[in-house]
């Protein structure tokens, strides 16, 4: 018998390794793998099935695919073709820094580059994210902005796309973690992880210093402690601090020490602040306000920006300040040598 569920739970599950990307619950052929909210949603459970423990149907495609059994990077930025600040040339009214993701996206959709973004979508009222398939630009559009500051499996909506609705030119958006676990599905031999193999076409990583857990921090630290609500804050983002952009135009800053304890456990040992094993990775590091930073790596990845700015969806801008990404990324790791 090779490695399966077993394993996985033994080796990540139950060690405190567990990212929570949702890769398992993917790819798993008897949909057996789930998981909780509130306390218990730091690691995914099975319903107690499984095609090789139970039947001795060798399977293992949920222990093929885990990023957490791998080491972890050590590369500042990692291996590029370009890297540039850019912002959308379209109307996005909800867009986070530039916009620049939603922009290349939605050009690859119009194109027929890609048929479908597996991404996190979120509720305007609560906030509250959770895993999506989006087949529409004016859909895409319209859910912009930034989720990905709270937890979410968000590589689960992969099996909707892939195995039930049949896409096979996919897009990824994902924060580091989620960019490993779909790297692997990509360079994995396992007979049960080739209909995801040959879908996904594009993998767009997102600078990611923490995730949070949505009931610690919005349920419990903006709405009951800061009398804050869901619905009034605009944009999120991370860079070092929390800063919530509200409706009425003023900036709230939560120092990251007052919020430690809202932290996914997960994130705690993860290295990789730039999704170095993505086509193109982005985030608001680097560059001036109201712009994204671009880290091209791929041909793949070059070619959908190419193909943005050729029909005016995208535009470059300044010159990105690759020392801030640096450091920013020198003290995640440094964070994981703290921890161990």
């Amino acid at each position: 018998m090779g490695k399966n569920y077993l394993d996985l739970k033994a080796e990540v599950w139950d060690s405190g390794l567990c990212a929570a990307c949702g890769a398992c619950v993917a790819v798993c052929p008897a949909d057996a793998i789930f998981f909780k909210t509130g306390e218990e949603s730091i690691r995914p459970f099975n319903n107690g099935y499984c095609k090789e423990v139970n039947d001795g149907v060798p399977c293992g495609a949920c222990y093929a695919i885990c990023p957490r059994l791998d080491s972890l990077p050590t590369q500042l930025v990692g291996k590029y073709l370009e890297i540039f600040s850019a912002k959308a040339e379209i109307p996005i009214p909800g867009k986070q820094s530039g916009g620049a993701v939603t922009a290349i996206l939605v050009n690859a959709l119009e194109e027929g580059m890609i048929d479908a973004v597996v991404t996190v979508e979120e509720d305007p009222w609560t906030r509250k994210p959770s895993s999506t398939v989006i087949t529409s630009e004016e859909i895409l559009i319209n859910k912009a902005g930034s989720r990905y500051n709270w937890w979410v499996p968000l590589v689960s909506s992969l099996k909707e796309a892939v195995v039930l609705r049949k896409y096979r030119n996919i897009a990824v958006i994902g924060v580091p973690c989620v960019v490993q676990a779909v790297r692997k599905m990509l360079d994995s031999d396992h007979d049960l992880i080739r209909p995801f193999r040959k879908s996904i076409r594009l993998v767009i990583g997102l600078f990611c210093t923490e995730t949070f857990d949505y009931e610690k921090l919005v349920e419990g630290k903006l709405i009951r402690e800061l009398k804050i609500e869901p619905m009034d804050i605009i944009r999120f983002d991370v860079k070092g601090k929390l800063e919530l952009t509200m409706k009425d135009g003023s900036f709230l800053i939560i120092p990251l020490k007052d919020i430690d304890d809202c932290v996914r456990p997960g994130c705690r040992i993860c290295t990789d602040l730039t999704a170095i094993g993505s086509d193109i990775s982005a985030g608001s590091v680097g560059s001036p306000q109201e712009y994204t930073t671009l880290i091209i790596r791929s041909s793949a990845g070059s070619n959908l920006v190419k193909s943005a700015i050729k029909n005016g969806f995208l535009s470059k801008g300044p010159d990105v300040d690759l020392m801030a990404i640096e450091k920013l990324s020198s003290k995640k790791i440094s964070r994981r040598r703290e921890t161990v």
